[in-house]
């Protein structure tokens, strides 16, 4: 590519300088307009993986800790998701929230480990992805909003983190090495052999 090419001004893809600028600014896409490759290409590609794999993971393990921990799914007691929900429940921000787990602590515990169960599942396949995100999202955001309330100061609550972790995913979904993907090629597929 021509140095002119590679500043804003002029060349051949127009008034964008580069290929892949956009309106005018040419460099969006890299260093002088240039679309990274190699080592940098693929580690872009594959940057949010690693995040998919932790929160995949540490989804399903919750899920499943809850499920098998009966002591957990109790409406009282030591450790049950009752005595967790009236303990936090004054310091909460959302207190309406509490209520409602409140009604039925067991059948809350219940829907809260099926879904990060379903939230870590989806996302780790890449099945539905930019959906699980969310819902992983919107779980950690009610636990930050209830159980991790009261930490002081805000960020040692873990359920903040892992709320932020969720957003670039909601955002990005799984552009790689997911179903999502496998599914969405088999249908440009099939779809160019109706209308060839």
């Amino acid at each position: 590519m021509r140095h002119a090419d590679r500043m804003g001004g002029s060349g051949t893809a127009g008034s964008g300088g580069s290929v892949h600028g956009i309106g005018g600014m040419g460099g969006v896409n890299g260093i002088g307009g240039q679309q990274p490759v190699g080592i940098r290409a693929t580690a872009g590609r594959y940057a949010l993986l690693p995040l998919r794999i932790f929160l995949g993971v540490t989804f399903v393990y919750a899920g499943i800790d809850k499920l098998t921990d009966s002591a957990f799914l109790s409406d009282s007691g030591s450790g049950s998701i009752g005595e967790l929900m009236r303990q936090v429940r004054d310091s909460s921000a959302v207190p309406w929230l509490v209520d409602q787990a409140l009604k039925d602590p067991t059948a809350f515990g219940y829907a809260m480990a099926y879904g990060e169960l379903a939230v870590g599942l989806g996302i780790l396949v890449g099945l539905l992805s930019r959906l699980a995100a969310f819902g992983g999202a919107l779980i950690s955001l009610s636990l930050w909003l209830t159980v991790s309330w009261q930490s002081d100061p805000y960020y040692y609550g873990n359920d903040l983190a892992y709320l932020m972790a969720w957003l670039p995913l909601v955002l990005a979904g799984a552009p790689y090495l997911s179903l999502d993907v496998a599914i969405s090629r088999r249908r440009r597929r099939q779809g160019s052999q109706l209308f060839t």
